[in-house]
């Protein structure tokens, strides 16, 4: 089943996504509890030409966090008290500030640009390197973006849908933004080895609190699901389209702001239908 892409929309000012592609499954965690339900434009369709390939990634990465990552992200959760995995998170999310920058102004958004130099500046300052987030109650939150979006504000489609190993659900477009977003991100080209290393470090631990804190509601969509490879897919791509196309992110789910761990925003819509099953 394929057709062509949905035409590309500018977005309205202050709408960023949330970068979902970082640990198998979280993808599809984070679009239940981020959000509210994703109503589509009427016509938007699917490309998934590489289905069968798709699906032999997915499989492969449903057998990684089954063996690796779900596992070792619960040893990471129930070793590590909450105040100290919410530092890491903290400090992983801190170090993509300048990446946002960068994006904020190839897009000309000037003034979310001057936000998230404040915000990088109050958190490495003030919050000793990120392990703190003072500029939040400042009322700088991160305004988060990627390469991805840079070229959807550009005008370039989102290409077909793929499965990346690792990583998870993303489409063409946006996997070229991860690669960009990696290569782009100014602090590779300020920090060092053996620095680089323990910021990677701080990454992967980071990813590992996500995969715990939403554990039940990935683990529902993985084995709960008659087909959790089309539900995943619907998931990403109704929550990606609504972010590109102006939706809220008021509705974001922080696991460490109180409440419990995994605990959704209210959906309506069945996250199991996948509205471009043929």
């Amino acid at each position: 089943m394929s057709s062509a892409s949905p035409s590309p929309r500018i977005i309205a000012p202050g709408i960023r996504h949330r970068h979902f592609l970082r640990v198998p499954l979280l993808a599809a965690a984070l679009a239940l509890a981020a959000c509210g339900p994703a109503t589509l434009p009427p016509g938007d369709t699917i490309a998934d030409a590489s289905e069968a390939q798709n699906r032999a990634v997915h499989r492969f990465n449903v057998s990684l966090d089954r063996a690796l990552v779900g596992p070792a992200a619960n040893a990471y959760g129930n070793a590590i008290p909450r105040p100290v995995r919410r530092g890491v998170s903290n400090f992983a999310s801190n170090l993509n500030q300048p990446g946002y920058v960068l994006n904020d102004l190839l897009q000309l958004r000037v003034e979310d640009a001057v936000r998230n130099t404040l915000r990088f500046a109050v958190n490495t300052t003030v919050g000793i390197g990120g392990l703190f987030d003072p500029a939040t109650a400042i009322g700088l939150p991160a305004e988060e973006t990627g390469f991805g979006e840079t070229m959807h504000v550009y005008g370039l489609g989102e290409g077909d849908y793929h499965v990346l190993p690792v990583f998870g659900p993303s489409t063409t477009r946006d996997s070229v933004g991860l690669v960009l977003d990696f290569a782009l991100n100014p602090l590779r080209h300020v920090v060092e080895p053996p620095e680089t290393g323990y910021l990677t470090g701080a990454r992967v631990l980071a990813r590992f609190g996500d995969r715990h804190d939403f554990a039940g509601t990935i683990e529902d969509v993985l084995y709960g699901s008659e087909d959790s490879y089309v539900t995943m897919r619907s998931l990403y791509l109704q929550n990606r389209r609504f972010e590109l196309g102006g939706g809220s992110q008021d509705a974001y789910f922080d696991p460490y702001a109180g409440g419990e761990p995994g605990a959704a925003a209210d959906i309506h819509a069945d996250p199991y239908l996948d509205p471009y099953g043929q």
